[in-house]
């Protein structure tokens, strides 16, 4: 049987006029079933010295905010000292990435006003010589958080190998150029609206379907623009409401038909302190939960703040995920 792209395949069962819907996911299931070429699926990425191999483990992604407004942190890790030292030690306790992000994204909210806007020039100021240090002195992979490309192409120029767009190439016309002009890899998230008003009642028909036809928007765009390596991120806590999260971490499985590899990040959002009633110090074990449910549905990378304890929880996960009876 000739090789199918599952991409273009599943963009046409969404677009066709009067494909019912029984009869979509039919041919889905029938599919997955099938031998199946996925065009852009790369099971290993090389993001500056790191080799991710998909198939082997999944990956640990640490959260560097060198903000002053971070929801989580609350500017601890503002100075270039400080945000070093704190990389390097997520390093040693098992982070493959430092995802180094010079601007806060937190929401209007429960904990405040929301984030202040923050000029290039300052977010530049903000993340370079923290990303040149840690790549002077560590292997790891450094990821720049952000959805500018002037930021994004200072950071790939200092030593980053990643670039992680909140917005999936929709904020900044030249960051898709940018990345692939790098060589970079991209990391395409979904966002319904800005960091600003991305909380104000986020509505859906269904978060599932609107989200995946989104990301897969991103990836055409990136494979337009050049861009060889992409993962997906649904956004977990970026426009959406609790409901919205879980039902996104519950059919993650569902965004393994774009063809990339799944990034998510959870790791002590507000919903998780909604379901425990806890405040954003108190979220480690609910964090844990998430991060183990996502990897058995699916996901390759996880961005998380507490390093050592998830990097324990996804070992143990992966163990499980990958038990086999002929290798016991």
């Amino acid at each position: 049987m000739k090789a199918l792209s599952y991409e273009r395949v599943f963009h046409l069962l969404l677009i066709v006029p009067h494909f019912n819907i029984f009869w979509r996911n039919e041919v889905l299931t029938t599919m997955s079933t099938m031998e199946i070429e996925l065009q852009h699926t790369t099971s290993v990425f090389r993001c500056g010295r790191k080799t991710l191999d998909f198939s082997a483990r999944t990956y640990i992604m640490g959260v560097l905010n060198v903000t002053p407004d971070s929801f989580s942190d609350a500017g601890k890790y503002a100075t270039q000292e400080k945000a070093v030292d704190h990389a390097l030690q997520m390093a040693a306790d098992g982070a493959d990435i430092i995802d180094v992000g010079g601007e806060s994204t937190r929401p209007k909210g429960p904990y405040g006003e929301g984030a202040e806007e923050v000029s290039v020039e300052e977010e530049i100021r903000r993340v370079i010589p923290v990303i040149k240090e840690l790549s002077a002195r560590s292997a790891v992979a450094i990821s720049i958080d952000t959805y500018k490309s002037a930021v994004a192409e200072a950071a790939l120029d200092a030593g980053a190998a990643i670039v992680n767009d909140i917005s999936g190439l929709n904020f900044d016309t030249s960051m898709a150029h940018v990345v692939a002009s790098h060589g970079a890899t991209l990391i395409a998230m979904h966002t319904k609206g800005t960091p600003r008003t991305m909380q104000q009642n986020p509505t859906y028909e269904d978060v599932v379907k609107e989200v995946k036809q989104s990301l897969f928007l991103s990836i055409e765009k990136a494979r337009a623009a050049g861009i060889e390596q992409v993962m997906v991120d649904p956004g977990i806590g970026f426009g959406k409401t609790l409901g919205h999260n879980l039902l996104l971490m519950k059919n993650l499985r569902q965004f393994v038909e774009l063809g990339c590899p799944i990034a998510i990040g959870p790791s002590r959002k507000a919903f998780i302190g909604m379901l425990l009633d806890l405040p954003v110090s108190q979220r480690l074990e609910g964090t844990a939960a998430a991060i183990a449910a996502s990897i058995l549905a699916g996901a390759n990378v996880v961005r998380v703040h507490d390093v050592k304890e998830i990097k324990r929880v996804a070992l143990v996960t992966d163990a499980i995920l990958r038990a086999s009876k002929t290798n016991p």
